[in-house]
């Protein structure tokens, strides 16, 4: 194995309590780290459900949200990451909106960031939440992640792009259920339109009026699932090796017939 063993945290959220989805956390984090989980993915919003519209819901880069990460991947010697509500750069007095962002966190004290750059105008989103500009690639044991979250999904054009550089896609959600079909399908599109593997991390549970059905999935470059879940809070293991992404890729070689 050149690779390594990512685990999907597929989680329900308490709404609006990061201390208590904290402790709900903690122990989920800690049995994939036993099961020999390197990466470890919680979900969009884990702390606090998404309510960006919500008052006060948004964080300073570095607060609780990215603390507890940090602090998970130290205590436990592995990479974690999920979405949060995060004032970054380009907030003023008179804009405060926060951005969803995508924190993955190293065991050295590493922090990076992903914004996420769609809005979903369907709900007015950009009403609510600033929308970042650039998009993220992180190389972790020699496994080359990029990162997204949500309604990012739908974007095929931004997968492409980094395709060449990318041997599995991490992609957090809060996505309804009613649109479960949407989500499975679209992770696997995109699995097998750029043969990489895809790590797709879905809520359960309700928020707010929604509710969520998970179908989290660990999906390979030929778009075989490997590990899935719907329904309950649930870790999916599986291993992610680049060597299996590349001869992928020289045996089918649709990624250069692209124009």
């Amino acid at each position: 194995m050149t690779g390594l063993r990512v685990a999907a945290v597929q989680h329900d959220i308490v709404w609006h309590d990061r201390d208590a989805n904290f402790a709900r956390l903690a122990p989920m984090v800690s049995g994939a780290a036993a099961s020999g989980a390197r990466l470890v993915v919680l979900t969009e919003t884990f702390s606090t459900g998404f309510s960006f519209d919500t008052p006060g819901i948004g964080e300073p880069e570095g607060g609780p949200s990215a603390r507890f990460l940090s602090e998970q991947a130290e205590v436990h010697d592995i990479w974690i990451g999920g979405s949060c509500p995060e004032i970054g750069p380009g907030a003023t007095d008179d804009d405060r909106r926060p951005s969803n962002t995508f924190v993955l966190a190293g065991p050295d004290g590493t922090v990076h960031r992903y914004r996420k750059i769609h809005p979903f105008s369907h709900a007015d989103e950009q009403r609510w939440v600033r929308p970042g500009a650039d998009l993220t690639t992180v190389t972790v044991d020699g496994v080359r992640l990029s990162l997204f979250v949500c309604y990012d999904l739908r974007f095929a054009d931004e997968f492409w792009g980094l395709a060449a550089d990318t041997d599995a896609y991490l992609v957090v959600a809060n996505w309804p259920a009613k649109r479960r079909l949407h989500w499975s399908t679209l992770l696997r599109a995109r699995a097998i339109e750029n043969q990489a593997y895809v790590v797709g991390v879905n809520r359960v549970g309700t928020g707010g009026s929604l509710d969520y059905s998970g179908d989290s999935a660990i999906i390979d470059p030929l778009g075989e699932v490997l590990a899935s879940g719907a329904g309950v809070e649930t870790v999916l293991l599986a291993d992610v090796d680049p060597a299996v992404v590349e001869s992928t890729r020289s045996h089918f070689r649709f990624l250069q017939d692209r124009r």
